[in-house]
């Protein structure tokens, strides 16, 4: 018997992406599972699936618990080899699953895996949360083959690879159950941003491989549930990636990298405050306070999480701001 796949759509007030997006992912999914799991919209969402799409599974969370909270607790009702994470803003293309699912069959050490990420409305270019695999530098910055930073490459073919990463996106994830619960799921008390690179570092600090695979191809909307310049969106962010670099560091890494970071971080919020965005620079401090909060909820990494390949050593934000390096193949990486 062939493995199964299921594609869960997390689905929070997103009732027009769902009108827009949902019949592309059930026309170019057969033969496998799509399941939409509310979480606890306050819209009309499930009365426009319950009237539209009434032989589509549908999982009803009572309660909002964001994107690792919701995942996890809808995983838990799936019997399925594979998952797909899919968001709702999301267009798929024909024959996007099966290229994915065959290169992590033929790899066993491969725990997650993303597609090509391609921006739906510049459909030329890379999309932000993705793009063509993840990469961090050793202080935690997230940046992408074809986006460093909010720079984003045109697809000229550059990335047409199978290719190890260092975190897939959560926009699209292909992950292995077993493995999925075997390494705890997502972390639920980061609510929502940066737990997929959280999820693949831990997965990474274990032992798997992450990939990022060029036969795939979707297109993502990007910022559906908050958008970019919302300051919960920024205070999630600089308290997640503080609590992810507490818990996959050692002790000795976090400590020297937290003495920069605190810097940088202070920095940003003075940035913020200076282009008239109050409320996003008291959302940063806030986050590095939060953080100190939550940080006794988990223990250091005991091994090195530096070791991995997928890691820039050097600063991602000076070698944007200070050297230019605005496309990935001038990082020499």
């Amino acid at each position: 018997m062939p493995d199964q796949v299921a594609v869960v759509i997390l689905n929070y007030n997103g009732r027009n992406y769902l009108e827009q997006f949902l019949p592309s992912v059930i026309k170019h999914s057969k033969p496998h599972q799509v399941i939409v799991a509310d979480n606890a919209s306050t819209d009309d969402s499930i009365s426009f699936l319950e009237t539209h799409y009434p032989e589509l599974r549908l999982i009803r969370l009572e309660e909002n618990t964001g994107y690792a909270g919701g995942y996890n607790k809808a995983l838990a009702q799936v019997e399925a080899d594979y998952f797909i994470l899919l968001n709702s803003d999301v267009e798929v293309t024909p024959d996007w699953i099966d290229p994915v699912i065959r290169l992590m069959q033929q790899n066993p050490k491969i725990v997650a895996c993303q597609p090509k990420i391609k921006s739906f409305h510049q459909k030329s270019h890379f999309e932000y949360a993705g793009a063509a695999g993840g990469f961090i530098d050793y202080l935690g910055y997230p940046f992408c083959r074809g986006r460093i930073l909010s720079s984003l490459e045109e697809d000229n073919g550059q990335f047409d690879d199978d290719k190890e990463v260092f975190w897939a996106t959560g926009a699209c994830l292909f992950v292995k159950s077993k493995d999925f619960f075997e390494l705890g799921g997502l972390d639920d008390q980061f609510f929502a941003h940066m737990e997929e690179i959280d999820f693949c570092w831990r997965a990474k600090n274990a032992g798997y491989q992450i990939y990022y695979s060029s036969e795939s191809t979707i297109y993502h909307v990007g910022g559906g549930t908050l958008q970019s310049e919302s300051p919960y969106k920024t205070y999630l962010n600089f308290r997640n990636n503080l609590l992810m670099l507490y818990k996959n560091l050692n002790k000795m890494e976090f400590d020297s990298i937290y003495k920069q970071r605190k810097w940088l971080n202070y920095l940003a919020a003075l940035q913020f405050f200076l282009k008239g965005k109050t409320t996003n620079a008291q959302a940063v401090l806030k986050a590095d306070k939060d953080f100190h909060k939550m940080k006794v909820n988990y223990q250091p990494f005991q091994g090195s999480g530096l070791v991995h390949l997928q890691i820039y050593m050097q600063s991602i934000i000076k070698a944007y701001f200070l050297k230019g390096k605005k496309f990935f193949k001038h990082l020499n990486f």
